[in-house]
């Protein structure tokens, strides 16, 4: 079953995390295991507020990558950018269809 993690966060720093999203992405290139997608969301009524939806083939999946020395290294960039605590959801996709 697919699982996604939703990660609630804010920051006013957003194109820093960004490079380190495009930094990690290079270095983790060709790597299997990791996440299938990314769903960035920004908050209307608060500016500072954002949701990142990330996708991953399974739980077990998300849970190799949590472990990986170079996930770890990249949340403590991320973290570093935020303001306050992030909250983190774990959830078991269900469904997901195109409604075109």
């Amino acid at each position: 079953m697919r699982f996604v993690q939703i990660i609630d966060f804010e920051t006013e720093r957003l194109d820093e995390m960004e490079q380190v999203f495009e930094e990690a992405g290079r270095r983790l290139a060709g790597r299997t295991g990791g996440p299938t997608h990314r769903i960035l969301l920004k908050d209307r009524d608060n500016p500072r507020r954002y949701l990142a939806l990330i996708e991953f083939e399974s739980h077990d999946e998300a849970m190799r990558n949590s472990d990986d020395p170079e996930t770890s290294r990249m949340a403590e960039q991320l973290g570093a950018l935020c303001i306050g605590d992030r909250v983190y959801t774990n959830c078991d996709l269900l469904d997901a269809s195109e409604l075109t």
